[in-house]
């Protein structure tokens, strides 16, 4: 159960039709009437609004509802069924499935509904059902999916971030090397958000497109003039292509996003893409490197500042603990971070997993960094100068 000031009053009592004696006790009548609900709702009238027209303490008045739904909600004595959501890259959907499917299998004590989508489904309905109307009950009780400007921005799923709805229950107090070293620290210091392992981001270069160019072998080396109108991007892919417009701005400001504007081939429709020239370079993840052959024009680079990350997010409910236990040690094991790493070209977090990457730095924007600034404006920001860069 969830109850914030900001809920509305209908959606409060559409969903616990038990607390309207609580509100009758303070003189709210007619709650049981659609129409008395519709009307308080195109006034706008909030939880907090109507404790505010009452005069009475919101955050005293909270606890009472609780109780008058927790009084009618007959909990089992076993274990409730939990629901479990994620959103998965592709190359990695099916092997996860199928070894969720079979942990299932071998431990039938688990009760969960789960669906495991493809990553390309969006989280759209996010933004529609669960931010907009406020309502945390619609999201899964764990919830899987990269998606870096939704978790960081306090206007979407930071909000409730900060309402300590979330908490990291894997217990990997250190995650992996390749994560916690003297130049990444990704484990989020708060304790609210999990990870189970992250995208990285590297170029493809067409050495036969050069013209004379030197081998860009950094992000700099991409904002430099020579590179205008040369290089592909994965707009399409918000989380990653989000990340990588933030960690450009952290490293080289404003002028640097606008410079990678300038840097963009085009950006057409794949109908008008067949009689486009190709990129010098392409930005993509790490999975793509396999796809190119050794020998070829095409080398791939692993930029030396690092491969800039979206980190692949996993959010539980901090009240359904007891009911995921197992399912949260599944998914933050070595078998799925063995999948992630060796199927998907997806680093782990898990410490104990041998990660793709040899060594090799990734860029992560840190979270002192997330922590002072307003994320979701800054993206907003970005986004903008990078599209003037782009018309340049």
């Amino acid at each position: 159960m969830y109850i914030s000031k900001s809920m509305s009053i209908k959606s409060i009592v559409e969903k616990y039709p038990e607390t309207i004696p609580v509100f009758t006790n303070i003189g709210f009548k007619g709650l049981d009437n659609p129409a008395v609900l519709q009307k308080l709702e195109e006034q706008g009238i909030t939880l907090e609004k109507a404790m505010m027209i009452k005069k009475e303490d919101v955050d005293a008045f909270i606890p009472m509802l609780q109780q008058a739904i927790a009084s009618v909600e007959r909990e089992d004595e076993g274990v409730k069924e939990a629901s479990l959501m994620g959103l998965l890259p592709c190359p990695v959907r099916i092997p996860l499935l199928e070894g969720f499917e079979k942990y299932l299998a071998d431990n039938k004590d688990i009760k969960v509904k789960y669906e495991l989508k493809a990553a390309y489904s969006g989280l759209g309905w996010i933004k529609d059902e669960v931010i907009d109307k406020n309502d945390i009950d619609k999201l899964a009780d764990m919830f899987i999916s990269a998606g870096f400007d939704l978790f960081f921005d306090k206007d979407l799923m930071g909000k409730f971030k900060e309402q300590g709805i979330f908490k990291d229950m894997t217990g990997i107090e250190k995650y992996n090397t390749d994560f916690d070293n003297e130049n990444i620290h990704l484990k989020d210091p708060h304790g609210d958000y999990s990870m189970i392992g992250v995208v990285p981001a590297i170029f493809i270069v067409n050495k036969a497109a050069l013209n004379g160019r030197e081998v860009p072998r950094s992000w700099g080396d991409l904002l430099k003039p020579e590179f205008a109108k040369s290089v592909s991007l994965p707009i399409a892919d918000f989380d990653l292509f989000n990340s990588i417009l933030i960690h450009i701005y952290k490293l080289y400001g404003f002028e640097g996003v606008r410079s990678l504007g300038h840097s963009l081939l085009s950006n057409l429709h794949p109908a008008q893409m067949v009689e486009a020239k190709e990129p010098v370079v392409t930005i993509m993840p790490y999975f793509f490197s396999k796809m190119v052959p050794e020998k070829g024009p095409k080398e791939v680079i692993w930029p030396k500042e690092g491969a800039i990350i979206s980190p692949i997010f996993m959010l539980t409910k901090a009240s359904k603990a007891k009911e995921l236990e197992k399912v949260i040690k599944f998914m933050s094991g070595k078998a799925v971070g063995d999948t992630l790493a060796n199927q998907g070209l997806f680093p782990s977090v898990h410490p104990e997993v041998k990660n793709p990457v040899n060594g090799r730095p990734m860029l992560w924007v840190g979270w002192d960094f997330i922590y002072s600034n307003d994320m979701g404006e800054l993206i907003k920001k970005c986004e903008e100068t990078f599209k003037e860069g782009a018309a340049e």
